[in-house]
């Protein structure tokens, strides 16, 4: 299977953030959900596939090539749609246009305005009167009109209504119709992910969780639930997330200790909002012990 994107030991450090080691890959013809809580490392990720940050080590291959030395080429195949519109505000879709075309030699102007009307979106206005998921709209028209094979999604339905987000998801299935075409969608919505990903990369404090199908990584965790009498020394050891309450506990399971349960303890499957919440609590208290280690 040929892998669209392949991103191997990426390092990049700020003074109060870094990645470290984060490594992935996105085969072509999919959608992959990239997700994580605020400040994961998610939008240093996408900047740095998109040359936009200087990595520290590591490789960043897309379509085959570098994206640092082959940078030019690969943005000529690239479409990018982030949270808020990059374009000039004060231009109309016409003008837009007549600004966008010189760069990309893959231009095809009737694809351009025949997306333009499958959107609603007016012509002649200034872009900066959109509301939020017009814009969003008319980021996706430029990157479906030069042909982009990989298209890059940096909360793009933050703040939409539930029918543009669905619009959206719309989009995004048929893009990938043809196999030819791939997603890599970052986002903190998890449902939109549930709906549409055929793959799931999660970040946590700039380092993997997780990467692999969707399929993986429902069946990877569970919830687990009961008296906290019940769970013995050993297998709370491997949980994750571990909250005791007045009258039991609840914590996350690697679903390859559940021969270790006892039948008095209640499972249940953990979605993604439940798995991000749980790593998040299980940083926490390891930010804890060794706090008190010291």
């Amino acid at each position: 299977m040929e892998n669209i994107l392949e991103i191997k030991k990426l390092n990049k450090a700020y003074p109060d953030f870094a990645l470290k080691d984060v490594s992935f890959s996105l085969p072509r013809g999919f959608i992959m959900g990239f997700v994580g809580e605020n400040g994961s490392g998610k939008t240093t990720t996408i900047r740095s596939i998109l040359d936009m940050a200087k990595i520290d080590s590591g490789k960043i291959s897309i379509f085959g090539l570098d994206s640092v030395s082959d940078s030019v080429a690969i943005k000529q195949r690239l479409g990018v749609v982030f949270d808020s519109l990059y374009l000039a505000e004060h231009l109309s879709v016409t003008q837009i246009e007549k600004q966008l075309m010189p760069f990309y030699s893959a231009w095809d102007t009737k694809v351009f305005h025949s997306r333009i009307r499958q959107f609603g979106l007016p012509e002649d206005k200034a872009v900066g009167t959109f509301s939020k998921g017009m814009k969003m709209k008319l980021m996706i028209a430029v990157a479906l009109s030069h042909d982009a094979e990989l298209m890059i999604l940096d909360e793009p339905t933050s703040g939409l209504d539930p029918v543009a987000r669905d619009e959206l998801l719309d989009i995004l299935a048929e893009y990938i119709e043809d196999e030819k075409h791939s997603v890599l969608f970052s986002t903190h919505i998890t449902a939109d992910v549930e709906r549409v990903a055929d793959y799931i990369t999660m970040l946590h404090g700039g380092k993997v969780w997780f990467t692999g199908t969707k399929d993986e990584l429902d069946s990877k965790y569970v919830l687990l639930k009961g008296a906290e009498a019940d769970l013995p020394d050993a297998l709370r050891k491997k949980c994750i997330g571990f909250h005791a309450y007045r009258n039991g506990f609840e914590t996350m399971l690697d679903t390859q200790y559940l021969d270790e349960v006892p039948d008095s303890l209640v499972t249940e499957k953990a979605n993604i909002d439940e798995i991000l919440v749980y790593i998040a609590k299980e940083a926490h208290r390891e930010e804890l012990s060794e706090s008190d280690a010291v």
